[in-house]
């Protein structure tokens, strides 16, 4: 196979897939097309710079597979993007929709940019371009784009409307992840977020722990950790550490949740929130707790990591944070640590944003409450699916989750057979 899938990211997705392939007994001879994506795009985005010149950024995107449906996945707009993580990201996106009973493949997209260092119109200006490129191979039946890290309602928007320009008419399924003024959907914005702490709250039931006194460290307080945070302290969980990029911040009494959120929307970032509770950004996720969620970037639970954990639950709120390395230590500590593997902990985002696909091809919306109780439905039955095979094969449950995924995605391009 060509080597353009490579780097750490593409490993980790290559090596948790062999573990699983084996697991299953998938034949060697089928595992090829189930792990290399169907169509791997590379494009350039020139654009006008404020100061009159001209750039040109690199952007991608990867469908891995189109057997049960459309290809899903958002797009990043990030320094370290490159076709081995997108194509990583759009595997794991794969086998994330199958869990969750969706009728897409795995897509992911990026361009390699820091989006912080671009003015307003800069932005607005690569995100038109990178749609525009990408027309001849997108649509509401072919892939369908959201947000990712670096992106957001307003980028989804402007995807929208440039891919709308194209067609002539208004598109609203060409993206998830939309403003509702645009044809977006009550409970997006919150439900990667939400989900999560749902899940954790499945979590702790099924060990007994109240979630009232329980305490949580968040590493990374975007979208999804800060909505995570807020939804566990509804449900009583004590806030005891969070970080982001800028800063970190540890108390052991509690952090003010309200207040930190507050901070956020008013400066964009947790730095300058606090003196008293700064904290080494590098100790945090070691530090006593009863719920750990990393909801920042991949790779930052490793083997060096791994061992020291002092969590009861880990819930991989982002994607790909624990190596393989990782899962092996964590394989000896079964016992002590309870894993919500990411394409269940963080499949909330994706479920909502078929609810939002769907209400766009029908232009019938839902109300809040609505999408919610959907949402929980599913969450619901994919961890009693993940716990099922847990309790009758004994495996870890990355393992469970990642084969109910992989199986079906298999048994379907079984089903449908080669072309021609």
């Amino acid at each position: 196979m060509s080597n353009i899938y490579t780097g750490p990211v593409f490993e980790m997705a290559r090596n948790q897939f062999v573990s699983v392939a084996n697991y299953l007994e998938i034949p060697e001879g089928h595992r090829d097309r189930l792990l290399y994506p169907k169509r791997a795009i590379t494009i350039s985005c020139p654009i006008h710079l404020d100061n009159g010149e001209t750039a040109v950024f690199q952007g991608y995107r990867v469908q891995h597979h189109l057997t049960l449906g459309p290809t899903k996945g958002g797009t990043r707009f990030a320094p370290s993007v490159d076709i081995g993580e997108v194509s990583a990201l759009a595997i794991w996106m794969s086998w994330k929709c199958a869990l969750a009973g969706l009728p897409y493949g795995g897509a992911k997209g990026g361009v390699t940019v820091d989006p912080y260092k671009l003015s307003r119109r800069e932005l607005e200006g690569l995100s038109r371009r990178y749609m525009q490129e990408m027309i001849p191979f997108v649509g509401p039946h072919i892939d369908v784009m959201a947000p990712d890290m670096g992106t957001n309602e307003q980028v989804m928007a402007w995807f929208m409307d440039t891919y709308s320009m194209y067609q002539g008419r208004t598109v609203n399924e060409i993206v998830t992840g939309k403003p509702v003024s645009s044809g977006g959907t009550e409970g997006r914005r919150e439900a990667t977020g939400l989900g999560v702490a749902h899940l954790i709250a499945r979590a702790l039931e099924r060990l007994n722990m109240p979630a009232a006194g329980s305490t949580a460290i968040i590493q990374g307080f975007g979208n999804v950790g800060s909505f995570a945070a807020i939804e566990l302290a509804r449900q009583g969980v004590s806030i005891i550490g969070v970080s982001d990029h800028t800063a970190c911040y540890f108390d052991r009494k509690g952090l003010d949740v309200d207040k930190l959120v507050a901070h956020m929307a008013a400066h964009g970032s947790l730095a300058g929130f606090s003196t008293e509770a700064l904290f080494d950004a590098n100790e945090l996720l070691v530090q006593p707790c009863d719920i750990l969620v990393p909801a920042a970037i991949e790779r930052v639970i490793d083997e060096k990591v791994a061992p020291r954990l002092q969590c009861r639950i880990l819930a991989e709120a982002a994607n790909g944070p624990t190596t393989p390395e990782a899962d092996a230590v964590l394989l000896s500590r079964r016992k002590e640590i309870f894993v919500i593997p990411d394409i269940l902990c963080n499949s909330g985002g994706v479920i909502v944003s078929y609810f939002e696909w769907v209400q766009d091809l029908q232009q019938l919306f839902w109300g809040r409450n609505e999408v919610i109780t959907r949402l929980r439905g599913l969450l619901d039955d994919a961890f009693e699916r993940v716990m099922a095979r847990v309790d009758k094969d004994d495996v870890p449950h990355r393992v469970a989750a990642m084969a109910i995924g992989v199986d079906k995605v298999a048994k379907a391009k079984a089903m449908r057979g080669l072309f021609p």
